[in-house]
């Protein structure tokens, strides 16, 4: 399935995703444009997927997607247990209108529960 390009070459755009999906795990919440919402969701998800199978090797790949200490010890300790029953759907997205600068179409992403 192809990702939306937002006007970025791979690399910028590979650390922006990985910058928002920290930011959400951190802060369990990010508003940003609706298309980024939208990918950065799919990562997520994923991410918490292997971070609920809890093993080391799971571990590696998530630490080598987010390359973050403190956030893949917050998703695996903290976040992974909360939606231990869950089959998916671990995040939602709310839209909140335009953004006054450029009148680009607003999201909430955030973790449900």
């Amino acid at each position: 399935m192809a990702q939306r390009k937002l006007g970025r070459k791979s690399a910028p755009r590979k650390a922006l995703f990985i910058s928002l999906a920290n930011a959400l795990f951190k802060n369990e919440r990010i508003e940003t444009t609706e298309a980024k919402a939208k990918e950065v969701k799919r990562i997520a998800e994923k991410l918490i997927t292997k971070a609920k199978k809890g093993t080391q090797h799971h571990r590696r790949q998530v630490m080598s997607t987010l390359q973050d200490k403190e956030t893949v010890q917050v998703l695996f300790d903290e976040i992974a247990p909360r939606f231990a029953e869950r089959q998916g759907g671990y995040t939602r997205i709310l839209k909140v209108g335009p953004r006054r600068g450029d009148s680009a179409p607003m999201a909430i992403l955030e973790l449900v529960e």
